[in-house]
């Protein structure tokens, strides 16, 4: 960031809303869809004052449809237009599932290239914040599965707003994963106007030589907190916050594992059929030989999300952490 640029603070959500109003001024074919966005502002307040600054046409409610407006979004980019669909809760998107693998991301090689989806699903995500069962789904494996669909998972109000710019400028679908934990957790001096994050590259938050944390979303600052922890330990860690769950940033992910030779993966998603197993494969094919133990995971489990009175029993916490980084550390 140049020390010139003007800046202000703003958290995780209305960093996100900043980036969409920056590209509804900059481009009229960009235009947001979802329940209650308009008036009520969305139900976590990210659309907040952007019909009224740009209208009904831009910033449209829709029915309670996800399979009816998510189709719709598709038949839009496909013509020309840059829609922004907002899935209220990331469970909520299973109805628009079908239009996703069946139409958003097939379009372009079904048509050979005559045809893309430029397009943006937003989905508040994971759990911690006490809400209802189907609310709090970490399901993003679901859609890493698909290729022809980008998805992208921002831990901070920097990477939010610089992730929805360069999400609504790709040229093909982007899932736009956003950790509702840290929605209002903390603010951060922002650019003002745009500027955008490389979709498939990761960030390094934290150099160390004894092993590697890898995270992302909502499992960035427990495992920053659990770093912390360690260094006083005397364990130093390398951290990386993904952002982007696909494609993944093999080249860091296999950088910082070969210089380590250990590694803890932290997700809140189920252990089977994970992102965190993605990972795994790309240590194994790019790194094994490099490996001083077996890489450990800390998740969720394979259950259902709990009801909020048992999320805290559900959730990685730095204490897990802490405890699979000894148990690599001593193998």
């Amino acid at each position: 960031m140049r020390l010139a640029e003007k800046t202000k603070p703003l958290t995780l959500v209305s960093a996100i809303t900043d980036g969409m109003r920056v590209k509804l001024k900059e481009d009229e074919h960009v235009l947001l869809l979802g329940e209650d966005i308009g008036k009520n502002g969305g139900v976590f307040r990210a659309t907040d004052g952007l019909q009224e600054e740009f209208g009904e046409d831009r910033v449209i409610d829709t029915p309670l449809s996800e399979a009816g407006f998510v189709g719709a979004a598709i038949g839009m980019a496909a013509n020309g237009l840059k829609p922004v669909v907002e899935i209220q809760f990331l469970g909520f998107i299973y109805p628009a599932y079908e239009q996703i693998m069946t139409h958003a991301v097939r379009l372009r090689s079904r048509t050979l290239g005559h045809y893309t989806v430029p397009m943006v699903i937003r989905a508040p995500y994971g759990a911690g914040v006490r809400a209802p069962e189907i609310h709090c789904d970490s399901t993003e494996a679901l859609f890493t599965h698909m290729p022809g669909i980008k998805v992208v998972c921002p831990s901070n109000p920097y990477d939010a707003k610089g992730l929805m710019i360069a999400a609504i400028e790709d040229p093909d679908p982007v899932l736009f994963l956003e950790p509702m934990r840290c929605y209002r957790s903390t603010k951060e001096l922002i650019p003002e106007g745009n500027y955008k994050v490389e979709i498939g590259k990761g960030k390094k938050l934290q150099e160390g030589d004894d092993l590697t944390l890898i995270a992302w979303g909502a499992m960035v600052p427990i495992v920053m907190n659990a770093s912390k922890q360690l260094s006083e330990m005397g364990i130093q860690c390398d951290v990386i916050d993904l952002r982007t769950l696909y494609p993944l940033d093999e080249e860091m992910i296999a950088e910082s594992v070969q210089k380590t030779g250990r590694t803890v993966i932290v997700q809140e998603a189920h252990p089977t059929s994970s992102v965190a197993n993605d990972i795994l494969s790309v240590i194994n094919e790019t790194s094994f030989l490099y490996q001083k133990a077996p890489v450990e995971k800390v998740s969720g489990f394979d259950t259902p999300v709990p009801y909020f009175g048992y999320e805290d029993f559900y959730l990685p916490t730095p204490e897990r952490v802490i405890h699979a980084v000894k148990k690599v550390m001593k193998f």
